[in-house]
């Protein structure tokens, strides 16, 4: 077959056309401001929507991937909620001072105003660079689902408790993360964005059960709120979910997505790999992308993660000529590739060559 384009071999993928390779995209995002002016800091990359974008705009003419997706990283919805954020100038931003400390504090929750703080940030980022690249690469924007911005905002732990002891402060928390989130899918929606990703980490069943994750995050209420305004703001609907075992039926077969994004961890049993996510179905039902662990961005050789994704490929063609599929699989990393000063930048580029040369179908 010739040579497709990254949006004809995006577009055969979703579809389960026939395609010439497996898309790749290693998510790498804040990573790639070590390719601007270069190398700007963190800090710096974070609090400008013009170096924020430009990053992408870099990293895709460095790397040549098929998606552009625009993570920051989990404490912006957090930080412009009011909470704490510790910002180092190289080093992944997170909460170091949480903003619960009685059920009181659950009420106290306003959807902050979205033109401001890094939220304003990554709406007129992510507008500039799909502006860039939307005629060469799909393009997606990057949110954080409701129960995954108030674990970040008021603590995991302490979430998790109050569930059971005071569940109805939690809920109102909930409404306020739901109202804040739609706020910014209308924002996104505006971005000429093709895609939505959601950061749904909560489904997974090392912390939840069916029955908490539907009433907390799964309902109508929440998540499948914004999964269909998404839809509804004109994007396509992508779910990440780097956990170690996934809620793949919920986030899946009744969330719907057209991608979705999981890890694999080999040392946790049932922790599903790609030959099970594809032989189980689930890329019956969308692009499955996963699951190079992101550590060997930073540990691993060129060689390493050359035969890593060597085998990927092998691994994923297989189990899609055994269910009569076609491109339904993404070679990617797990979760995002560390955006830290150490990340070997040669490891990046290896994914990719290397998904070129064995990923072709």
């Amino acid at each position: 077959m010739a040579e497709m384009s990254h949006i004809e071999r995006v577009m055969a993928a979703l579809t389960n056309a026939p395609a010439d390779r497996l898309p790749t995209y290693p998510i790498a995002c804040g990573v790639n401001r070590k390719l601007v002016n270069g190398g700007i800091t963190y800090r710096d990359w974070a609090h400008d929507p013009k170096l924020y974008a430009q990053a992408f705009i870099e990293g895709q003419k460095y790397f040549d991937f098929d998606f552009a997706i625009g993570l920051m990283d989990l404490s912006v919805m957090a930080g412009d909620l009011g909470a704490h954020v510790r910002m180092d100038e190289q080093n992944t931003p997170f909460v170091d001072k949480h903003m619960v400390n009685s059920p009181e504090d659950y009420e106290k929750f306003q959807v902050p105003d979205i033109k401001k703080g890094r939220s304003a940030v990554i709406l007129e980022g992510t507008k500039l660079f799909c502006d860039d690249l939307k005629t060469k690469v799909i393009t997606a924007g990057f949110l954080e689902g409701p129960l995954l911005a108030l674990t970040q905002t008021a603590g995991a732990e302490r979430t998790f408790m109050d569930m059971f002891t005071n569940p109805s402060a939690v809920h109102k928390a909930l409404e306020v993360m739901t109202a804040y989130d739609a706020e910014m899918v209308k924002g996104f929606g505006k971005t000429g964005c093709a895609g939505l990703c959601w950061d749904y980490l909560w489904g997974n069943y090392s912390c939840l059960g069916d029955s908490e994750y539907g009433e907390f995050e799964g309902s109508s209420k929440y998540a499948i709120k914004l999964n269909e305004l998404t839809v509804k703001e004109g994007m396509a609907l992508a779910i990440h979910n780097c956990a170690d075992l996934p809620h793949l039926d919920t986030q899946i077969k009744k969330f719907g997505p057209v991608i979705y994004s999981m890890a694999y961890y080999p040392l946790i049993p049932d922790s599903p790999s790609a030959t099970e996510a594809i032989e189980k179905g689930y890329a019956d039902n969308c692009l499955v992308a996963g699951q190079i662990d992101p550590q060997l961005f930073i540990r691993g050789s060129v060689e390493k993660i050359t035969q890593v994704t060597k085998d990927l490929c092998q691994e994923v063609k297989t189990a899609l000529c055994k269910k009569g599929l076609n491109a339904r699989y993404c070679i990617a990393s797990g979760c995002e590739v560390p955006p830290d000063v150490h990340t070997k930048m040669e490891n990046i580029k290896a994914v990719v060559d290397t998904t070129k040369q064995f990923g072709k179908l």
